[in-house]
């Protein structure tokens, strides 16, 4: 399969809510800067590292499951219907060592 037949992401579908969803969490880091310049309690700044924390690890599941169920099924139907188990190998690798990243953070 050449790179011009890659299907594109398959978050593609979801990408205005994921644009939106990392905007706020963006929003939520500024805001976290700002309680540090303006001496906030400590307990509180340690609460919203704490809900971006959780609002990051939701985006990465989210992606994460859109890869299984997009890319990598791309991957094993061309197996399937070529015999060919590279691409379907090399995504599979892909999501182990991504599953292995958002579990060791």
């Amino acid at each position: 399969m050449s790179a011009s037949e890659t299907p594109s992401p398959g978050y593609t579908q979801d990408k205005t809510a994921y644009a939106r969803r990392l905007k706020r969490i963006e929003g939520q880091v500024r805001g976290i800067q700002r309680m540090v310049e303006e001496d906030a309690y400590c307990i509180d700044v340690l609460t919203q590292i704490s809900a971006i924390q959780s609002a990051l690890k939701s985006v990465s599941l989210g992606l994460m499951e859109e890869h299984l169920g997009h890319c990598v099924k791309h991957a094993v139907e061309h197996a399937h219907d070529t015999g060919d188990t590279s691409e379907m190998d090399s995504k599979l690798a892909e999501a182990n060592a991504a599953i292995a990243r958002l579990v060791k953070s």
